[in-house]
């Protein structure tokens, strides 16, 4: 069957920097409403959540339990946004499960404040989850780093396609293999070259499997076969040869499996990715993006400054990746403008109706004026083999939160449904993006650091303690114990240096 006859998954992906703010659960949900009723009929099958700045960095670093709050809200967001959407279509329709919440959550992972959530309206259809890390911030540890999540998605058969509340596993026979990448990269307009860096480091420490395994597996082989090769020296030397090639290219294959660029998985990579569309701040005197079409200073035509764009074509990031085309206004850095008292009582009153419902906050905003306004929150993809072209339903900005100075994106895109193997069969021997980089689907852009797992364990204790470290102190009450303590010890040292 052709790809292009091949049955979908809907897949919704969002990445926001929360700022390290919770959200307002009945606002959110409305803007998430707002993206699911502007396009397709149905809800997304998946919906990934690719979240910056998730929770304040100390309880990030300890970890999980300290996030379930956080955490939690988006998912309730996501729910009320969902029961909304069914209650508004059933009559056109959809299909409505009856399901208190009609998103499942399948898996969340964060490294530091990076974090990723994975939902599913039907939790059977995914399985084989997985997941990857790496930091590369200050000493390596995760206050910018990058999680990876990789799933088999199983969808229904044509035949079965109009109906998904009724037959269940056997009648599923599509498989495809997705992995979904989270990241938040250097900040500043300045950092263009650190930023190419950590997605060089994301590339070669992000793998889903150990790899010095998989490197000390083969070392063990190649000494078994070594012991065995025969005594004809000249014919020895020519078949270790052939056999050092053939195991090296199996070695690669094997490591090229692990990373993010898997040759059988679609790959999809969002995040606060801090590219500007300039490499110093602004002056006073400069002309900032405007949001009104009869402008002349009207902002799609600063997105020819945007530095991904070029960093891309010039292949130094981002390699063999695909965006949809951009058609909402910069996304960063925004001022919100305060309420005034109408408006806050206008606030309490909705949320006091609406209980489990939704609520309606119209932010008024205006460009901070010592960054200049970015596209720094994207959403990007790898297209399928041999030229074809996903089918992109929408990519756009969603209205901003008065938590935030950034506007949350998302990308609704239909995922054929590709078993892996064909997936990765028959590649293309350079990409499209006029970069002139090969297929990642055939070769890596940075080789795969074999030692990721290990040194990204040894930086997590790290992170821990530096966690319950900022946490203590932010406490008064044991800051004080703190101070207390030091003043008694030094009170006892002068006393006994007194009476020496």
């Amino acid at each position: 069957m052709a790809l292009e006859q091949l049955p979908t998954a809907d897949v919704f992906v969002l990445t926001f920097n929360a700022q390290k703010q919770l959200i307002n659960v009945p606002v959110f949900a409305t803007h998430l409403l707002d993206a699911f009723s502007e396009h397709a009929g149905a809800l997304p099958d998946l919906v990934v959540f690719s979240l910056q700045e998730m929770a304040p960095l100390a309880k990030a670093f300890i970890g999980t339990q300290m996030l379930g709050q956080y955490f939690g809200a988006y998912g309730e967001a996501l729910n009320r946004a969902a029961a909304r959407h069914h209650a508004e279509h059933a009559s056109s329709g959809e299909d409505a499960t009856g399901k208190k919440d009609p998103f499942s959550l399948v898996a969340t992972r964060n490294v530091g404040m990076t974090s990723s959530m994975l939902f599913a309206r039907d939790a059977a259809a995914v399985s084989n989850v997985r997941a990857a890390e790496v930091g590369f911030g200050a000493g390596d540890m995760a206050n910018k780093g990058a999680v990876g999540l990789r799933l088999l998605y199983t969808g229904e058969s044509d035949s079965d396609s109009g109906s998904r509340s009724g037959s269940g596993r056997e009648a599923r026979s599509n498989k495809t293999e997705m992995t979904f990448v989270t990241t938040h990269l250097a900040a500043m307009e300045w950092n263009l070259a650190k930023r190419n860096k950590n997605w060089e480091s994301l590339v070669s420490g992000l793998v889903f499997e150990d790899p010095k395994k998989h490197v000390d597996r083969a070392a063990a082989q190649s000494r078994d076969r070594g012991a065995a090769e025969p005594r004809d020296e000249a014919q020895g030397l020519l078949e270790g040869d052939e056999h050092r090639s053939s195991r090296a290219s199996s070695l690669e294959r094997e490591l090229h499996n692990l990373s993010i660029y898997k040759p059988g998985s679609h790959l999809f990579v969002a995040g606060d990715l801090n590219y500007r569309i300039a490499a110093t701040q602004p002056d006073s005197d400069d002309v900032f993006p405007s949001t009104d079409p009869s402008s002349p200073d009207y902002y799609p035509r600063f997105l020819e400054r945007d530095q991904l764009s070029h960093e891309r074509r010039a292949g130094r990031t981002l390699h063999g990746l695909s965006e949809a085309e951009i058609k909402f206004p910069p996304t960063y850095k925004l001022v919100v403008l305060p309420k005034d008292q109408d408006e806050q009582e206008q606030e309490q009153e909705q949320e006091a109706e609406a209980g489990e419902g939704l609520a309606v906050d119209n932010v008024k905003w205006k460009w901070a004026t010592h960054r200049w306004p970015g596209w720094c929150d994207r959403i990007l993809y790898r297209d399928l083999p041999q030229g074809r072209r996903m089918q992109v339903v929408g990519y756009n900005a969603l209205a901003p939160v008065r938590t935030s100075d950034h506007r949350p994106v998302y990308l609704r895109i239909r995922v054929p449904l590709v078993e892996p193997e064909a997936l990765a069969g028959a590649p293309d021997a350079i990409d499209d993006d006029e970069s002139g980089v090969p297929d990642t689907r055939v070769k890596l852009p940075f080789p795969i650091d074999v030692d990721s797992w290990h040194h990204r364990a040894s930086v997590r204790r790290w992170e821990a303690a530096m966690g319950w470290s900022l946490l203590a102190a932010q406490s008064k009450e044991v800051v004080a114990a703190v101070l207390a303590t030091i003043v008694v010890l030094g009170a006892g040292v002068w006393w006994y240096t007194a009476l020496s």
